[in-house]
């Protein structure tokens, strides 16, 4: 096959001493036996999306591999010492479960070090939430993750966190990303200086389990805790670290670790996906459940940021929730907790996204709360706290399962996450009710809201560029009409307007620039196109929503929301 010149000077350049004899000889044998692949590896470099930067494992400027992440690093580098003049910078670095995710780490702590950058370096995995709560507990202006998340095996990726603990989010990434461009591969410091790189482990985990246990308990009783019959599933990820134990510390006593899943491993074995929004991958967990009779099934993906909950319906069936749904509980609960204690000031908010349900801003009406709603991703919802210091945040998430209770974490955190909807679950038991049943009721009070997500992969250059033209279409070519109801509003996200087709007026959209659409129906129907900042998709989110008078419809409403949301996919032709 025929390789352009572009890329074979980007091979080339991997050919020379920059570069030890193992990725030299990798190189050349995808030469000759795999030249589809060496393009896939060489034809861009790896870009950061909404949850920093994440690819496949191996050779090339579009993989995760020891120049890549070196390359990163040695930029940040450059950065931190240009930010802060004059400072000990000092930067924290965990990782989790994956192949490699150990060692990549000591490469990122090296580089750093030997710009003379201090280094907490975690000695063993741990979730990615705890790295948030370590950059602000230990002062650090900077802190990596290595993770992919939920992506399959062959995958790592490189998260980077700023001072407030949030992830990077404009005029840092940009300004960040173009000194990485910039750089060249002889330019990284690998050499280590090792007295500049210290291990941590007990003592940050014995301060974030106590911080969640003082975020996410609510006066719950110890009966009730002990008579709340939990399931736990790490799914072979880093959460097997800290979830049991900060159950156990906050009086749990009656939780059944998955013993299968609860081994640390990059295969992740016994799952298909290790993605807690997979009903599969609840499976192991659901099925103890049912022999164990137990209330609540909880499951993380690998990294420990989100999770995944599955409770028992009104008949006793386990049924698993959307995040949209485990959202809306726990920021009922947590609003509720404040309204009882009067802590009301009137500066409150709760935070969600654009993809999300719009459930969230009736919630905050109701209890008379701001919801800020930002782009997808934690990193906006981070931003938010920083940007508005004098407002306080109560809680907030997004529909892929995260959630984050407080600021003491400024990232999605499944370990505070769980604690807050095990003791929403421990009450509602103890008062003859179920997490369900307070589900059903909200739907009750604010309507019957129905999300559902369908993610179309695209592999490769070809796939990339199948992408673009379907966001293309959607832009130049709009719908006016999707099965049978009328368009009513567009936003672009993009070019940063809104048409209002109703009242024929554009508006202009006060949120970062994204490659996201949103179509508006006139039954308030939602649809929104979104390419995947991390994974070779697009993604297309659908919320419905109808009235609900009496919790005995519940199921006829929600399968009729399905059918609409079914209609509307085979409308669009993504079938």
């Amino acid at each position: 096959m025929h390789i352009e010149q572009n890329i074979l000077n980007k091979v080339n350049e991997w050919l020379t001493p920059t570069f030890d004899e193992a990725t030299q000889e990798a190189i050349t044998a995808m030469m000759t036996s795999a030249p589809k692949e060496l393009e896939d590896s060489f034809y861009k470099n790896l870009e950061f999306g909404t949850g920093g930067m994440r690819g496949i494992m191996g050779v090339g400027t579009n993989r995760i591999n020891k120049y890549t992440l070196g390359k990163n690093t040695q930029g940040l580098s450059d950065y931190l010492h240009k930010s802060f003049p004059n400072e000990q910078l000092k930067v924290a670095i965990a990782y989790d479960c994956r192949h490699n995710s150990d060692t990549l780490a000591k490469v990122v702590a090296d580089v750093f070090s030997a710009n003379g950058i201090q280094v907490y370096l975690f000695s063993d995995m741990r979730p990615t939430p705890e790295l948030s709560f370590a950059v602000r507990y230990l002062n650090c202006h900077a802190g990596i993750v290595l993770t992919a998340s939920h992506n399959p095996p062959e995958y790592n990726g490189y998260k980077v966190y700023w001072q407030d603990g949030g992830q990077l989010v404009p005029p840092q990434d940009a300004e960040i990303i173009t000194i990485i461009e910039e750089l060249q591969y002889n330019a990284i410091s690998f050499e280590a200086n090792e007295n500049l790189i210290q291990y941590i482990d007990k003592e940050i985990d014995e301060a974030f389990i106590s911080s969640s246990i003082e975020n996410a308990s609510f006066n719950t009783p110890q009966q009730a805790k002990e008579n709340l019959k939990i399931v736990f599933t790490s799914l072979h990820g880093t959460s097997i670290t800290l979830v049991p134990d900060t159950l156990a510390k906050a009086g749990y006593s009656n939780v059944h670790v998955v013993a299968e899943q609860a081994i640390p491993d990059g295969n992740f074995p016994t799952v298909k996906s290790p993605n807690p929004e997979e009903p599969e991958a609840l499976s192991m967990a659901i099925a103890i459940a049912e022999e164990t009779n137990a209330d609540i099934v909880i499951g993380t993906d690998p990294d420990g940021d989100r999770l995944g909950v599955a409770v028992r319906d009104l008949d006793g069936k386990i049924k698993l929730l959307n995040g949209n749904q485990t959202m809306v509980i726990m920021t009922t609960f947590l609003l509720e907790q404040w309204k009882r204690a009067d802590k009301f000031q009137g500066n409150e908010f709760i935070g969600s996204t654009i993809v999300s349900t719009p459930m969230m801003m009736e919630l905050a009406a109701a209890y008379g709360v701001e919801c800020k709603v930002g782009l997808t991703g934690f990193k906006w919802i981070a931003k938010f706290i920083k940007d508005f210091p004098n407002q306080k945040f109560i809680g907030g998430g997004e529909e892929s399962f995260g959630y984050m209770v407080g600021d003491a974490v400024r990232d999605k955190d499944a370990v505070a996450a769980i604690l807050l909807v095990s003791e929403i679950a421990a009450q509602a038991k103890a008062s003859g009710s179920s997490l369900y049943q307070e589900l059903l009721n909200l739907y009750i009070d604010f309507g019957l809201y129905k999300e559902h997500l369908i993610s179309i992969t695209k592999k490769g250059k070809e796939g990339s560029n199948e992408i673009k033209q379907m966001m293309v279409d959607l832009r130049e070519n709009p719908m006016k009409e999707i099965n049978g109801q009328r368009v009513v509003c567009i936003e672009d996200y993009q070019s940063s307007k809104g048409k209002d087709f109703m009242n024929n007026e554009e508006f202009e959209i006060n949120i970062p620039k994204s490659n996201v659409l949103i179509y508006y129906l006139e039954d308030g129907s939602k649809i929104c196109a979104r390419p995947s900042g991390t994974e070779p998709k697009i993604k297309f989110y659908f919320s419905v929503n109808s009235h609900l008078d009496n919790i005995k419809n519940a199921e006829k409403v929600e399968k009729a929301l399905d059918n609409k949301i079914a209609a509307i996919i085979s409308a669009m032709k993504l079938n």
